[in-house]
């Protein structure tokens, strides 16, 4: 028997899979593919303050390494979750995150305000790095001050754990992961996808309505693997690592690399139980290697 148990800062994970927002939905489209509460968390969608149309189609593309989206945070805001989403989630004996985004930092607070009621709820991802929407988002991510400002404000009225997901679209992600930390964050995920564009060279248009969108999938990850180890070495808080992992051996990596967790997105669009199947394979992997507890991979590189 191996022990698959991990801890983020307050929240007790039974093993270190979730998934990704912005890939899972709100969770519930995947429950006829498995029993959700196998895994050690799930992060649904990006939430904001107010409903989004999110941007015009086409906003999604493949590329022959990765994915492409813009979908710009689709979502009918915060007040509709709380009422009509968050009575489904209750049910679930497993960590459920909600995706936090906003255009000004009185949007992420306010947001976080109303999350912050729902008690099954036990955290928040606050998303400041996403590459898609024209105000806030990444906006907040990429300076140490933008970054500061929407954390400190928020975790004032937010008193559950708070995980903060990184740009990689930055010229020095510690200083960033850093900064959150100083100001009250308890854990960061990263990376988010990379900014990146795909172009139709027969009708010589982009193949993405907003000609620029983020890139996840397999080409992102040895980019990724580098930030978590990088960040490891700069922050004492939890790393949640996510970018390109497919496979159980993709997850083990980031956690040699220093991640305590990870997310697991785009690999569910190419096969649904990606996510149960990295859980299993991450537990086989325990026991071939005889290491009792998967704690003991983290930062282990």
């Amino acid at each position: 028997m191996v022990d698959l148990g991990v801890k983020i800062g307050n929240l007790d994970l039974k093993n270190p899979v979730m998934t990704a927002s912005g890939t899972f939905g709100y969770g519930l489209e995947f429950e006829d593919f498995f029993d959700l509460n196998r895994l050690g968390g799930f992060v649904v969608k990006g939430t904001t303050l107010h409903a989004r149309q999110g941007n015009p189609y086409p906003r999604s593309a493949e590329t022959p390494s990765g994915m492409l989206n813009a979908v710009g945070l689709q979502n009918r805001g915060v007040k509709y979750f709380a009422e009509y989403i968050y009575p489904k989630l209750e049910k679930f004996q497993t960590n459920v995150l909600v995706n936090v985004s906003g255009s000004t930092v009185e949007e992420y607070v306010e947001c976080a305000e109303v999350i912050n009621e729902l008690e099954h709820i036990p955290g928040i991802e606050l998303n400041i790095s996403c590459p898609n929407v024209k105000e806030g988002g990444m906006t907040f991510g990429t300076s140490c001050p933008s970054a500061e400002a929407v954390v400190r404000e928020v975790r004032k009225v937010y008193d559950k754990h708070l995980m903060v997901k990184l740009s990689p679209n930055v010229t020095s992600i510690e200083e960033i992961a850093r900064a959150v930390e100083n100001v009250g964050a308890d854990s960061v995920s990263l990376i988010n996808t990379l900014l990146a564009m795909a172009i139709d060279a027969e009708s010589r248009k982009p193949l993405l309505s907003t000609i620029t969108g983020g890139l996840s999938g397999p080409a992102v990850k040895p980019v990724a693997l580098r930030m978590v180890w990088q960040v490891a070495q700069a922050v004492k808080i939890p790393i949640v690592g996510m970018g390109g992992i497919m496979n159980a051996a993709d997850a083990v990596e980031f956690m040699l690399a220093g991640a305590s967790a990870i997310q697991v997105g785009t690999a569910g669009f190419v096969d649904p139980l990606a996510p149960v199947k990295i859980v299993e394979g991450i537990e086989d992997y325990l026991k071939r290697h005889k290491i009792e507890s998967v704690t003991d991979l983290v930062g282990s590189l």
